[in-house]
């Protein structure tokens, strides 16, 4: 290999590492926070509202969690955020996860989804910017976290969700609200 060669080989791989490595120093702001945690709720919430009532318990396998026990466990994430950014000292277990069987229609899943929602929301806004930045001891890995981070850790588990809920949608022959033609 050539000088010219070895020295653009370099310069490439110099290249396309930077973004890789800029990434990982990168943190979530409070008003990335806020603007993901409304988007991801919505599109959740639009799913529970739009999803056939007949198929909520849709299963994709009989081990997995049927459409409205994924749905009310997403919502379930919401109650554990708000919780923790009131200040209240809870750890994820077995213990808080939601009994489906407790929203036994669409609209009661859909009511607790919106309040879920709401209680998540107005737990962010209350912290305010400044509050979001605060350290908190992760309940569950009992390290020094900041409020920020544990949000949008939340809000990267519902996005993971969503994504399941999509393949319900498709196997189900559905078309999700965020696929369908916008008006």
């Amino acid at each position: 290999m050539n000088r010219k060669s070895a020295f653009a080989l370099v310069l490439f791989l110099t290249v396309l590492g930077f973004p890789a490595s800029a990434q990982n120093t990168l943190r979530p702001t409070p008003e990335v926070v806020r603007s993901h945690f409304m988007s991801i709720n919505k599109k959740i919430l639009d799913m529970a509202k739009d999803f056939p009532e007949d198929k909520y318990d849709f299963r994709l396998k009989p081990e997995m969690r049927s459409f409205r026990e994924l749905i009310v466990h997403i919502a379930g994430g919401n109650v554990y955020a708000a919780k923790a950014g009131r200040g209240e000292n809870v750890a994820w277990d077995d213990s808080l996860e939601l009994d489906p069987k407790n929203y036994k229609t669409k609209a009661d899943v859909v009511a607790f989804v919106k309040k879920s929602f709401g209680d998540g929301a107005e737990a962010i806004k209350s912290k305010g910017d400044s509050g979001l930045s605060e350290l908190v001891v992760d309940p569950d890995s009992h390290q020094q976290v900041r409020i920020l981070d544990m949000a949008y850790g939340l809000i990267e588990h519902s996005g993971e969700h969503y994504g399941q809920l999509v393949v319900y949608y498709r196997v189900a022959g559905l078309v999700p609200p965020e696929s369908r033609p916008k008006k």
